[in-house]
């Protein structure tokens, strides 16, 4: 199997080359040449498998001229031997909704599940070996913690993680800024995750920095995040018995959602993806309207959606325009030069087979963590609660399940203004309070990360 860019179909790169590189050459994102489809057959013998055993055989789809199914069996169970959870996610009947928990790792969030493999990927594929590589990742709250304990220690390995400064929960920061050792570099930028992401974007289509640095990179623009991301997907479905389901999924960077969409190609029984958004909404603007417009970033109670550029809908506009790469490089020059890029008629409807979105405001997500805790005695974070509000807008609750994205615990402070309660703390950071924070602020400027970056390294 080949790699090539949503820019151009012309591209020809391995699993272990696009893993390194993270953004094609040309600033697109990289696809698979060919998606396996599993028959109703196959699918129904996918059920018989653990949830390492199911991991194994989807992500080997994708990577099997450069990791032997062996090792890779090996990597995924040594990845997920640390969560709490024996099959890693957890489903649960919480009154009439389905909640699939997904915060059972070591840094209480999703991006755990893709991120633990991702880090064993690393040492197997042997990327660092003889010359030092720079991860560079932009985190809304939760992908830079989820880096970090995924690549501590790591041999040959520095990650430098970028985040909005003051624009995420304390403990999301703190997680992130008292875990690292000597490799790790936490960066607050004076700006929002956009402009984070924004500076790491830019960093990889700068041909002769990037080389320099050796760079690398593990936000969800990284192929490997995605493929992770599909087998709760199938795990999900086939605890229903393989019976047609809704998927309610809390949605900034696009990432988590079209890891669904990639299942329901492969042939899993997936009704809806409902996109779960806050009032940074824009995902729920270009299918209500066609028009692909970033806004202001507006500060919300679910930081880690507050985000106005969603990078992986790059990837859906390339399955929705006939897989046109020259259209795909059309509208996103649309974008950087005017701002914003138009839909077609056509093609809005085209994502509506597969997606609807619903916008749930700050003052609603309170009041849904807040009846949930009363009437079911269950605390939602707050990510978690847009997708419970957007899964009760379409009313088909029995045949949705909500993607529960992060424990309560790293949102303190909003728990306890919609609840009045506090949360108990969770073993994996039972020491987190007393330990010393390690993070530097930086302006928002390509060129003063760029120059922190060459002062660490050299």
């Amino acid at each position: 199997m080949n790699y090539f860019s949503t820019r151009d179909k012309s591209l020809k790169f391995s699993f272990k080359d696009i893993f390194l590189r993270g953004l094609a050459p040309d600033g697109g994102l990289f696809l698979p040449s060919e998606i396996k489809k599993y028959n109703q057959n196959e699918i129904q013998n996918l059920g018989k498998l653990s949830y390492s055993e199911l991991a194994t055989e989807i992500i080997f789809n994708f990577c099997k001229k450069d990791i032997e199914r062996i090792k890779l069996k090996s990597l995924i169970e040594k990845a997920y031997d640390n969560f709490n959870n024996k099959e890693v996610v957890e489903l649960k009947k919480i009154g009439n909704i389905n909640l699939l928990e997904l915060y059972h790792g070591p840094t209480l969030a999703f991006k755990d599940i893709a991120m633990q493999v991702i880090g064993n990927m690393y040492d197997y594929l042997q990327v660092a070996n003889k010359k030092k590589v720079n991860i560079i990742v932009a985190t809304s709250g939760d992908t830079g913690s989820a880096a970090i304990s995924a690549l501590n220690d790591r041999k040959n390995i520095n990650v430098f993680v970028l985040h909005p400064h003051n624009k995420i929960s304390n403990i999301q920061r703190k997680i992130m800024t008292t875990i690292g050792s000597n490799n790790i570099y936490n960066i607050a930028v004076k700006g929002s995750f956009d402009d984070c992401q924004k500076i790491v974007k830019d960093m990889f289509n700068e041909n002769e920095f990037r080389e320099k640095i050796n760079m690398s990179g593990v936000n969800s623009i990284n192929w490997a995040r995605i493929i992770c991301q599909i087998v709760y997907y199938f795990y999900t479905v086939l605890k229903f018995n393989n019976k047609k389901m809704n998927f309610s999924v809390p949605t900034g960077n696009f990432g988590d959602i079209y890891a669904g969409y990639i299942a329901k190609k492969m042939g899993l029984n997936i009704n809806k993806l409902i996109i779960a958004t806050n009032e940074n909404d824009i995902l729920q603007r270009v299918i209500n309207t066609g028009e692909y417009k970033p806004d202001q970033v507006k500060t919300s109670f679910s930081p880690s959606m507050d985000i106005q550029v969603a990078s992986n809908f790059e990837r859906l506009l390339f399955n929705i325009v006939g897989e046109d790469d020259k259209r795909v490089s059309l509208l996103m020059q649309d974008l950087s030069s005017k701002g914003f890029f138009k839909l077609s008629k056509e093609e809005q409807e085209i994502i509506k087979k597969d997606f609807c979105a619903e916008k749930i405001n700050n003052k609603d997500t309170l009041s849904l963590i807040e009846e949930t805790n009363s009437k079911l005695n269950f605390i939602l974070d707050p990510h978690t609660a847009t997708a419970v509000g957007a899964a009760k807008k379409i009313n088909d609750l029995s045949n949705t399940i909500v993607l529960g994205t992060a424990h309560p615990y790293k949102f303190l402070d909003t728990i306890k203004i919609a609840t009045g309660q506090e949360v108990e703390k969770p073993i994996q950071l039972s020491q987190i309070q007393d330990k010393k924070e390690k993070f530097d602020i930086i302006e928002n400027s390509n060129s003063e990360v760029k120059s922190y970056i060459l002062s660490k390294i050299q």
